[in-house]
């Protein structure tokens, strides 16, 4: 197996303490395949040792200095070298996306904001908006309330959806509501689509760090979510009243945008259209939905209890709108 093997068997071993991602198409439960490296680093900087020497988290916030800085490179010419042993590495199925030819990149960074190929991402039941539908391709968790969430999935000690949106007046009509939380890893297409359809009611974008979205990050006291740089608009939707729908920057990513048409207020947005994108790195979104709004399909709700991501694309179903009570 070699020393390289040994290690990676025993990384993914010690990873195994974290939960599965469940295919949804399968239901297969797998490991998400990661460099080594960062395998390596994810224990280094999350772990209760480090979160109790590090207090000020100077440490993190160094290394992610440092990782910012070489995201700046994958805009070079010279950074196309990575597209093909980063294909090859991952298995990305270059038939979803145009162009389908890795050659045709001049840049990594150009390569990262692939857009997909007409038709390769079906929008579920696209003319009904009483449905919703998956955002990113990602990995998904859902759960019926903020408070459920961070029990089981992100323990930010004061993570909550006002401090998210840093507006004492927005957060709490979100905050006992319904969240939806898609982690997107570098291998994934990124670009986001709206989950519904509806009018923009507000737009608003926050500088912040760069943190690291995996799940041992999002489960250590770091409020990751609220402390990463982020974009959000809110939409206003007949059937599922309003929308906050969160794009949040992690490592190495070059920059959060969601594009200029949907900066402006009561701007008309079809679920499935391109809200925006990611530059280079991992990143996150969070989806909120006021209390009772929404019924998450039962699959996503399953797997979520027991802590485990659903792995979904773009286009797929999230859940049904519900009636507001009289």
């Amino acid at each position: 197996m070699g020393i390289l093997g040994l290690l990676h068997a025993f990384v993914d071993y010690l990873l195994s303490l974290v939960k599965m991602v469940q295919n949804r198409e399968t239901g297969r439960e797998i490991r998400e395949q990661q460099p080594l490296f960062k395998k390596l680093k994810l224990f280094v900087l999350f772990n209760p040792l480090t979160e109790w020497i590090d207090t000020t988290n100077m440490m993190r916030l160094h290394l992610h200095k440092k990782n910012f800085e070489s995201g700046k490179r994958e805009a070079t010419p010279a950074s196309r070298r990575r597209i093909k042993s980063f294909v090859d590495f991952f298995h990305i199925n270059m038939n979803d996306f145009e162009p389908s030819d890795i050659n045709a990149y001049p840049t990594f960074e150009d390569f990262f904001v692939r857009a997909h190929k007409p038709g390769s991402r079906p929008i579920h039941a696209k003319n009904d908006p009483t449905k919703a539908v998956v955002v990113a391709d990602s990995r998904l968790v859902v759960y019926e309330t903020v408070a459920e969430s961070k029990k089981i999935w992100i323990k930010g000690a004061d993570f909550s959806i006002t401090n998210l949106v840093m507006d004492k007046q927005l957060g709490p009509l979100f905050d006992d509501g319904s969240v939806a939380s898609f982690r997107l890893s570098p291998q994934d297409y990124h670009r986001y689509h709206s989950p519904v359809s509806g009018k923009v009611k507000l737009f608003r974008s926050l500088p912040g760090d760069y943190y690291q979205v995996d799940p041992m990050a999002l489960r250590s006291d770091l409020d990751i979510l609220s402390r990463n740089a982020r974009d959000y608009v809110v939409i206003e939707s007949e059937e599922f009243g309003d929308v906050l729908f969160v794009a949040i920057g992690a490592t190495d990513v070059g920059s959060v945008l969601i594009h200029e048409k949907w900066q402006k207020m009561g701007s008309y947005i079809n679920k499935g259209d391109e809200l925006g994108m990611f530059q280079f790195g991992g990143s996150s979104i969070v989806v909120a939905f006021e209390k009772a709004r929404i019924e998450f399909d039962k699959d996503l709700l399953d797997v979520s209890k027991a802590a485990i991501a659903m792995d979904v694309e773009v286009g797929m179903s999230l859940g049904k709108a519900v009636k507001p009570s009289p």
